[in-house]
Parts: C-alpha cells; sequence; structure tokens
C-alpha cells in the first residue's frame, strides 16, 4: 500500500490547524503541526520525506516569510501560503522568498484541496524526475545545462538552484522552445488550475526569479525572452 503523502502545516492558531488536519486526513493525506516558525524549521530539517508545506506568514518569532527563507536552504518542497494579508505586494514577497502559491483566509474547502492537489500533483512529478517530454535528459541554453534527470541546472559546472516551481516554468518553456507563451499558457501548464487576473502576478514574479538566477544580465534576458503583446520565449537552438 502506498503511503500517504505528507503535508506540515505551520500556524500559530490551534483551531487552523485542527480544522486543516481535519479536511486533509478526510482526503487521505498524512499530517504534521508545528506551531511557530522555529518548529517548522526543525520538523523540514527532521523530516526529508515532507511533501508539502501550508504555511501562515503571521507569526511570532520568525514570520512565515523568514521560514521560508530557511526551510529554502534545504528542502524544495512546495510551500503554499495561507494568510489573511491579501495585498499585491503581499504576494510578491511570498513568491520572491520561495513560495509556491497563496491562499487568502478565509478561504474554503474546496479551494484548499484544489490548491494542494495541484501542487503535490507538480511536486511528485519533480521528485520522479521525469524528463518534462523533451526526450533527452540534457538540454543546452546557452552556456547553461538543465539536466532533466537529476533535476539539475548548472552553469559551468556550478549548480543554480531552483524551486520545483522555477523548474517547472523552465521546462514548459524548453517545451515550447521557439513559442511565446502568456502567463495563461504557463500557470495552466504548470499549475494545472483554472487561470484568474490576479495569477498574471505569479508568473511575473517567478519569470523575474528564474531571470535573476539564470541571466547573466537579467535586466537584458537573452535566454527568457519577452515577446512584446505574446508573452515569454525561449528561441531555438
Amino acid at each position: 500500500m502506498e503511503a500517504a503523502q505528507q503535508i506540515l502545516i505551520v500556524d500559530d492558531d490551534t483551531d487552523i490547524r485542527e480544522v486543516l488536519r481535519i479536511h486533509l486526513e478526510n482526503n487521505g493525506y498524512s499530517v504534521m503541526e508545528a506551531a511557530n516558525g522555529k518548529d517548522a524549521v526543525s520538523a523540514v530539517l527532521n523530516h526529508l520525506d515532507i511533501d508539502l508545506i501550508i504555511l501562515d506568514i503571521m507569526m511570532p518569532g520568525l514570520s512565515g516569510i523568514d521560514v521560508c527563507k530557511q526551510i529554502r536552504k534545504s528542502s524544495s518542497a512546495p510551500i503554499l501560503f495561507l494568510t489573511a494579508k491579501s495585498k499585491e505586494s503581499d504576494k510578491a514577497a511570498a513568491y520572491e522568498n520561495g513560495g509556491d502559491d497563496y491562499l487568502v483566509k478565509p478561504f474554503s474547502q474546496t479551494e484548499l484541496l484544489m490548491k494542494v492537489h495541484s501542487l503535490l500533483r507538480r511536486y511528485v512529478i519533480y521528485k520522479g524526475k521525469t524528463d518534462g517530454g523533451t526526450g533527452s535528459y540534457e538540454i543546452q541554453l546557452q552556456d547553461i545545462v538543465i539536466d532533466t534527470q537529476t533535476h539539475t541546472v548548472c552553469r559551468e559546472n556550478h549548480k543554480i538552484d531552483l524551486t520545483d516551481t522555477e523548474f517547472q516554468i523552465l521546462l514548459f518553456l524548453v517545451k515550447n522552445k521557439g513559442c511565446a507563451k502568456d502567463a495563461q499558457a504557463i500557470y495552466e501548464g504548470v499549475w494545472n488550475d483554472k487561470f484568474l487576473p490576479s495569477s498574471t502576478n505569479t508568473i511575473m514574479v517567478h519569470i523575474l526569479k528564474l531571470r535573476k538566477k539564470l541571466e547573466l544580465d537579467f535586466n537584458n534576458p537573452t535566454i527568457i525572452r519577452t515577446v512584446w503583446g505574446k508573452g515569454y520565449q525561449i528561441d531555438e537552438i
């Protein structure tokens, strides 16, 4: 029998943790809890089999953003921010510091489970080391080598650390080389979720993060180009 996927809930509110735990366990997930940021970081370090982290932003001590930064040093597991903060600047900060998705309180059980399912499905693909449909394990992009078997990206033998979301966006654009893809196409192709206007900012932030990591000059990108009026494109080699 296949083991249940492991989810870590991080929130200083006991009632919220209990509600989330009940919803998730009723849907077949295994759940761990942490009441603060310090315990969350410790849990990730001591349980490398965690498949998803649901993380509150506003907590005493370490904030969710700070927790996310620390977790990203040792884990690529998807992080779903669950928070009452709904400003675009708050969402941008979450994505820029390693978050994968964002859910605003109050939320519906259906919306929560849809996001959880989507993030876990992508992470299973990520851990499974699929080749992204390219038919090859190594892809050369200028001076960058993408290894789709080990899910590593290197420049001159120096590893470039990407989150699973960043890697999946990169593979999506690689699979569609020579064809510009707009925010909706990228979001629906990577997140496998319904596109909303607010998702445009999500894509913009992730593309910016990718460019900062991949481009020699992210202000003048040559790997992931913007095709005005059409979207983002990786050119045919």
